[in-house]
């Protein structure tokens, strides 16, 4: 069965969730201290989720992937918060799939209608950051049309740095 991209309500935050852990502790092993991955916990990402949820600024948007009725993705994207991209610019601020169903087209999906949502919103450009050594990452990025801009930056966690760079679609 194909899957089916819809606009996330509220009552999908517990799924969300949880494939936001599975996919952090999947796609970051390695990448950042082990610790902290297994430290990651479902509700307490969810408590947090549905906080944000509850005042998610302005043209913030988060789509799911579905696929025989169950989530198995989502992507939120919106506003770029990157100062030094074009005005309207958009952002991919996260698109995860359950690791069980990555290479099943369902990121795909996700990244084809968030891209679509972008272009109609009337963004010239979208841009997201990934983990410099995530190279399953950015290989999907780069075969969605994405290509790094040169632009990288660090963040900490658990006192070990994480280096990140952008990646930049032009849409029109």
């Amino acid at each position: 069965m194909d899957v089916q991209i819809r606009e996330m309500t509220e009552d999908d935050i517990d799924a969300v969730s949880e494939i936001r852990v599975l996919g952090w502790q999947f796609a970051f092993r390695g990448l950042m201290p082990q610790g902290h991955l297994d430290a990651l916990n479902v509700e307490e990402d969810a408590a947090a989720r549905r906080k944000f949820w509850a005042g998610r600024p302005p043209g913030v948007v988060a789509l799911v992937a579905e696929r025989d009725g169950r989530i198995v993705g989502f992507s939120g994207f919106g506003p770029t918060r990157d100062d030094d991209q074009a005005a309207g610019a958009s952002q991919v601020y996260a698109i995860y799939v359950h690791p069980e169903k990555i290479g099943t087209g369902a990121g795909r999906a996700l990244m084809h209608a968030t891209l679509d949502r972008c272009r109609a919103a009337g963004a010239p450009s979208v841009c997201l950051w990934v983990l410099t050594h995530n190279e399953r990452a950015r290989r999907f990025y780069e075969r969605a049309g994405f290509v790094a801009d040169g632009t990288s930056a660090s963040y900490d966690v658990d006192g070990v740095p994480v280096p990140e760079v952008r990646y930049v679609r032009r849409l029109y």
